[in-house]
């Protein structure tokens, strides 16, 4: 008598992306414009200067901006630098 291999279908590996987290700036009557366009292009090294200025007109006109979508590690860190720079920033879930 032979031995018979049964072979086990592979079972479906789903990964999930990780949860992404929005940073937000939030206006603000201290910092002028110059400088939040400077602090955007200093924090976030994809950032060019036509988006910089086009977050920092959001936050201006709207109140508040997103400036970038990530992981939340990274998101933290860009916050923080953010605040770090005397702007005033938050972060969020991406739903």
């Amino acid at each position: 008598m032979g031995t018979e291999i049964i072979e086990k279908p592979k079972s479906e590996v789903s990964k999930k992306p990780a949860p992404q987290y929005k940073v937000l700036l939030h206006n603000d009557p201290h910092n002028s414009m110059e400088h939040v366009v400077e602090v955007l292009l200093m924090t976030i090294p994809r950032l060019k200067p036509p988006q910089a200025i086009g977050i920092m007109m959001e936050a201006h006109t709207s109140g508040v901006a997103v400036v970038v979508v990530c992981a939340l590690e990274h998101a933290e860190f860009y916050c923080e630098q953010l605040k770090s720079h005397g702007l005033t920033s938050t972060i969020e879930p991406d739903v």
